[in-house]
């Protein structure tokens, strides 16, 4: 498998086992429509707000190109469906503070884009949809600005509820993880998938369909590839579990799991547990996973957090086989971390614990802030907590995304 350097593990591309960076770093956080940028402060384990810019919508996930000039960025008015606003804005990134400013105009999406990526060589991004569940394509032109959707052959599966794209490091294949949907009670569950395209100049193809199962009991949600060998994770949402695929010449997954493994420390509090993102150390030997607790109590009057795992999970990886082992499960200091991010010398961790929330201690009640927690990562690959950021998500607001890349 083709490896390449990192440039932003929040959404995770990697670098060459080894790799360490030599160019400073800065954070971005997005919280409702306003995105901020953090310097970094790697020794010191500290984040500085510097900037902000506020994007016409929420903002739903972001990714750089290769060169580090640039991050394209998606938003969106309605995080359900067609309705709304929905588009992705191209931004220039100042190279002695990472700050951002417009470069051309955004381009306008026909729904939610839930999550965007960008091909290796730089030349397209592609964006998943949920609702309808399908990936669209767009040029890059030379100059980093957005060009024009490129038309896709007739008949692609998009599956169900598209909740991730992935393009291999080869750039020959595109992943599209669909998440499907869990049963309720008026409506049967909707099978998830990870949908296998081939890819080539924009282009998709179909190439295979991932169900085990047929797809019941499946729920992937975010997919991340080794940065040298041939593995691919996932993780499986609803289930709380981590999946390992191989990667078969660069362009396919196998049709089945080399090895499933366990997410929470207390498998039992499944009922009210899903798992979030995923992301691998630089140096491949570690693997990281989020843990999302969502049960609730009355104490007093009052809905407070119930017992619930608000946590990273940390894996090591065996080198030859690529078996995740759970090492650690650390406490997030937060709740709801829908993503984290990992600095490119694999030094820092930083979880954005989505939303605001009311916990008991003894018998009291107070607020705990969504905010930026600050972790080490140990030479061991585990997390030791530095510090947190709170963060103001009042007006119906949600810290719901966040990544770290090096300076241009």
């Amino acid at each position: 498998m083709q490896s390449r350097r990192c440039f932003f593990l929040s959404a995770g591309a990697f670098a060459a086992p080894g790799f360490a960076a030599t160019r400073k770093t800065v954070l971005y956080a997005a919280t409702g429509p306003e995105l901020s940028t953090y310097a970094v402060d790697i020794e010191g384990a500290k984040l500085t707000r510097q900037a902000s810019v506020t994007l016409p919508a929420n903002v739903q996930e972001a990714w750089p190109h290769p060169s580090r000039k640039f991050l394209y960025v998606a938003w969106s008015s309605n995080g359900g469906g067609p309705g709304g606003r929905h588009g992705v804005t191209a931004f220039a990134r100042d190279a002695a503070s990472g700050a951002l400013s417009p470069h051309g105009s955004p381009i306008s999406l026909v729904s939610r884009a839930v999550f965007l990526t960008v091909d290796v060589p730089g030349t397209h991004i592609v964006v998943a949809h949920n609702n309808p569940s399908m990936a669209t394509v767009y040029r890059i032109e030379p100059d980093g600005t957005l060009g024009a959707r490129v038309a896709q052959p007739a008949g692609l599966d998009f599956g169900v509820y598209a909740h991730q794209v992935r393009v291999a490091p080869s750039n020959r294949m595109v992943v599209l993880v669909t998440r499907g949907n869990g049963p309720t009670a008026t409506k049967k569950e909707d099978p998830g998938a990870l949908k296998v395209f081939g890819y080539k100049d924009g282009i998709l193809s179909n190439r295979a369909s991932i169900a085990p199962g047929g797809g019941y009991g499946f729920q992937p949600r975010h997919l991340e590839f080794h940065p040298a060998r041939p593995f691919a994770y996932i993780t499986l949402e609803r289930q709380n579990k981590v999946q390992m695929y191989k990667v078969v010449d660069g362009s396919t997954l196998s049709a089945a799991p080399l090895f499933t493994k366990e997410t929470l420390e207390d498998p039992g509090r499944m009922a009210t547990q899903a798992a979030s993102a995923i992301h691998a150390h630089p140096n491949g030997r570690f693997l990281y996973v989020g843990n999302r607790g969502s049960a609730t109590e009355m104490f007093e009057g009052k809905r407070v957090m119930a017992a619930t795992e608000n946590s990273i999970a940390v894996y090591s990886i065996r080198p030859e086989t690529g078996e995740p082992t759970l090492i650690q499960n650390a406490d997030t200091h937060g709740v709801h971390p829908r993503t984290f991010t990992l600095d490119p010398s694999g030094r820092l961790l930083v979880v954005a614990n989505l939303e605001q929330a009311l916990v008991r201690e003894k018998n009291a009640v107070r607020t705990l802030p969504a905010n930026l927690a600050v972790f080490r990562i140990g030479e061991d690959g585990k997390l030791t907590f530095v510090r947190k950021y709170d963060q103001d998500t009042s007006r119906g607001r949600s810290l719901f995304w966040t990544g770290m890349v090096e300076l241009p």
